[in-house]
């Protein structure tokens, strides 16, 4: 008895140990997100990672954030007539990350890559915006937790948005920023679409 005991706490400390390395993502329903009019899979593990800004204010508090994702959702789905809000996760300069499509589902981020990438949106506009330590941070381990989880392959490719299609997205500075992350992919002729 004592040894079956034992045994379970052991695999529980291994499992709490597991999650403890991914962040907390605010969920859709937490922050009053609207259900998607359709879904489609992502085939994972997915090895492209894409960054960019939203170019809208940013944000510091748990409220203004969850306002500002609201609004993105509400403009993409009511007025663009998207499925969904676009990105796959969005971070807040409150270093929290809130969900979008998530990991499971194709987003609508950046047109010829959304079925074969993760889009990670930061809240703001990083031509002027300053980043925020702990957005990056947040950024970083969501990264991690997704390659442990298997929903990133392990020899993923980072890149800025404006990499892949015309825009100034993820902004200079955070452009400057990913540019010194792991996995960064500077040449994109092998991921670029024809």
């Amino acid at each position: 008895m004592i040894f079956i005991c034992s045994v379970f706490v052991s695999i529980l400390i291994q499992l709490n140990s597991v999650d403890a390395a991914c962040p907390r993502v605010v969920t859709k329903k937490e922050w009053d997100g609207l259900n998607p009019l359709h879904v489609q899979y992502l085939p994972r593990p997915v090895s492209l990672v894409i960054i960019q800004h939203t170019v809208t204010p940013t944000c510091n508090t748990d409220a203004a954030c969850e306002d500002i994702v609201r609004n993105i959702q509400s403009q993409l789905m009511d007025q663009n007539n998207f499925w969904d809000i676009g990105m796959s996760f969005l971070i807040g300069g409150n270093g929290k990350i809130y969900e979008g499509t998530g990991w499971l589902h194709v987003g609508a981020h950046t047109y010829g890559y959304n079925s074969k990438s993760i889009g990670i949106s930061f809240i703001g506009n990083y031509n002027s915006d300053e980043l925020k330590p702990e957005a990056l941070e947040a950024a970083k381990a969501l990264i991690k937790c997704g390659v442990e989880k298997g929903h990133l392959a392990p020899d993923y490719h980072l890149v800025g948005h404006k990499q892949l299609i015309a825009t100034e997205s993820p902004g200079r500075k955070l452009y400057r920023e990913i540019r010194t992350w792991p996995h960064f992919l500077d040449d994109v002729s092998s991921i670029k679409k024809a």
